[in-house]
């Protein structure tokens, strides 16, 4: 699918942000052609004007002006919210990569997250960071229902890309989500990665707006033995099974003496903050 480029000019990189974890966010470009079919993101089109479907419009965002570095020190900051900050586009425009320079060497938190190994183009600036993670999101090791839910590396590159920075000794996280209930092989893919990530960070498949129906919809086409389960999360809004899946992650990490963050309940740490 072709992706409608544009270059567009903003007054400043760095957004107060609204995220439980951190102070500010980056957001270099708007639009994604990761194009998830679960992207909350997606609300993004009731700001920005676009009518385009979600992930097939990506905005570069130029900014003059330098990124005031005092405003940041000390405090954490997040890229990307509503971005891959390394799609592919980054590889023409180099917008993160020239942001990352500027910030580089300041004392602040900087927590990268990505679904693309073109962050591995980075590391010799990544490395110049005092405090940096970087969080790879992953929700599956199943090819083919990776391929149907986003355009972004593959789930191998994605699991080599965070061994090669964790041998790089960059502080590397697995980001689980959204968990899918019943796909997301969750105990798997923490089997699989345990040798390369110094955290997990666990979100659950929240459902809103317009891609809520898009993925009912896809659960009944490819798995319609869990459309009664889907609708009895999603439509009668019952949450014993992440309650249940909640603490069974938290022994199965607890008992490995893995570290790990909880985001199911992310309207009540929002608020919290």
């Amino acid at each position: 699918m072709d992706i409608i480029e544009k270059e567009i000019d903003t007054r400043d990189y760095l957004t107060k942000s609204k995220l439980p974890a951190s102070d500010y966010v980056i957001n270099p470009y708007v639009g994604c052609p990761n194009a998830c079919k679960y992207c909350y993101a997606s609300f993004m089109k009731r700001f920005t004007g676009h009518k385009e479907d979600w992930g097939s419009f990506i905005d570069i965002k130029k900014c003059e002006k330098q990124i005031n570095v005092k405003r940041i020190e000390g405090k954490s900051v997040f890229l990307s919210s509503v971005t891959d900050c390394y799609n592919v586009f980054e590889k023409k425009y180099k917008i993160t990569r020239n942001i990352l320079e500027q910030i580089a060497d300041v004392d602040c938190q900087v927590t990268i997250s990505t679904k693309s190994v073109l962050i591995l183009r980075d590391i010799d600036l990544l490395k110049r960071f005092k405090n940096l993670k970087v969080a790879f999101s992953l929700n599956t090791l199943d090819e083919k229902f990776q391929e149907d839910m986003d355009n972004a590396s593959k789930i191998k590159e994605r699991l080599k890309a965070l061994k090669i920075l964790h041998e790089e000794k960059i502080y590397t996280i697995l980001f689980m989500s959204p968990i899918f209930p019943y796909i997301t092989e969750c105990q798997e893919l923490i089997d699989a990665s345990k040798d390369r990530v110094c955290e997990y960070w666990f979100e659950n498949l929240n459902l809103r707006g317009a891609y809520k129906k898009v993925i009912l919809n896809y659960i009944e086409i490819n798995y319609p033995h869990l459309l009664e389960k889907y609708k009895q999360i999603y439509i009668k809004n019952d949450l014993t099974y992440w309650k249940e899946l909640s603490y069974a992650l938290d022994r199965y990490c607890s008992e490995r003496k893995l570290q790990y963050i909880n985001y199911f309940y992310h309207e009540e740490l929002v608020k919290k903050k």
